[in-house]
């Protein structure tokens, strides 16, 4: 007998291109409930600078995966696992239809694969690696693993010390890691959707009208607030790191504000790599045609997904 697998839904892309509007779409149309996929939006506070929406931009939707730690826990890629996959389970036992949007395309492999995503490592090697010399450490991870190093900043060395932690502690590098567990068949069927636009220059307006907006909503006060440790996970998170630089002293308001538009657009583009390894994805750019005859053909494309009559 063939087990069925769990229907799911995902919506993917770069940072501002509407993945948030067509998830409320797609959970309007079919009764689904939005589980976020984002490793910042998991931090309470951080409402401005995440993007996070609104109870009213919610539109009574139930949303999961958001608010769960605070800025100062330490949150790993296996928690996330561990409990989107609850919230999964949550979902289809209330006969709704789990529906990821976010632009962490690792938090939602972690998902979509099987792979151990907890390496056996020797005890007090973290520990080893937090006594060496952050540029030394970086250096090695480009050497050994260039992919790994592709995916972060030299200057998050949690995950630079992740990664070798793995490389040393195994004898496999992150990436090697990360493919084994590809090979193994998903859990589920999941229709994954990707928003993007033929034009750069329009995805990046996009992105700067963001950036002025939350600037113009209260994200440099949100940030002055937080008083986020600079070396954290969640200081490090773009929108917080730029401002704290002008909020320090280091360099001023204006540049800050650029330099957060730069990182962004840079941003964008990492996410858009990670996205297009994925052939099963399905792209729509919403600058070829009607933003809503596309949002209702997706709506279409995933009611057959879910053998829904449209």
């Amino acid at each position: 007998m063939t087990n069925i697998k769990p229907k799911l839904i995902a919506v993917v892309g770069p940072t501002a291109s509407g993945k948030t509007e067509l998830s409320l779409r797609l959970a309007e149309a079919l009764d689904g409930e939005i589980l976020s996929c984002d490793s910042m939006q998991i931090y309470r506070g951080m409402d401005i600078g995440t993007a996070k929406p609104s109870m009213e931009e919610r539109r009574g939707v139930p949303h999961h995966l958001i608010d769960i730690v605070s800025p100062d826990e330490a949150f790993s890629c296996a928690d996330y696992k561990r409990l989107a996959e609850a919230a999964i389970r949550d979902v289809l036992s209330r006969g709704k239809t789990p529906i990821f949007c976010g632009g962490t395309g690792l938090y939602l492999d972690a998902v979509l694969t099987v792979g151990d995503f907890s390496p056996t490592i020797p005890e007090g090697l973290r520990e080893e690696l937090q006594r060496e010399d952050p540029d030394k450490l970086w250096e090695e991870l480009l050497s050994v693993d260039p992919e790994a190093a592709a995916t972060m900043h030299k200057n998050n060395i949690k995950r630079v010390i992740r990664a070798l932690e793995i490389y040393r502690g195994t004898g496999k590098t992150k990436t090697e890691w990360d493919r084994l567990s590809k090979r193994s068949e998903s859990p589920y069927d999941t229709l994954i959707i990707g928003l993007d636009y033929q034009d750069r220059g329009t995805l990046y307006a996009r992105i700067d009208r963001r950036v002025d907006l939350m600037l113009a909503g209260g994200l440099a006060e949100e940030a002055k607030a937080l008083a986020l440790d600079r070396g954290s996970t969640a200081g490090q998170a773009i929108g917080y790191k730029e401002l704290y630089l002008w909020l320090d002293g280091l360099i001023s308001r204006e540049e800050a504000v650029e330099l957060l538009k730069k990182n962004t657009r840079h941003y964008a583009k990492r996410q858009l790599t990670w996205f297009r390894r994925n052939p099963d994805t399905l792209w729509f750019f919403l600058d070829e045609g009607d933003r809503e005859k596309i949002f209702e053909d997706i709506v279409n494309i995933a009611k057959k997904h879910l053998k829904i009559a449209p």
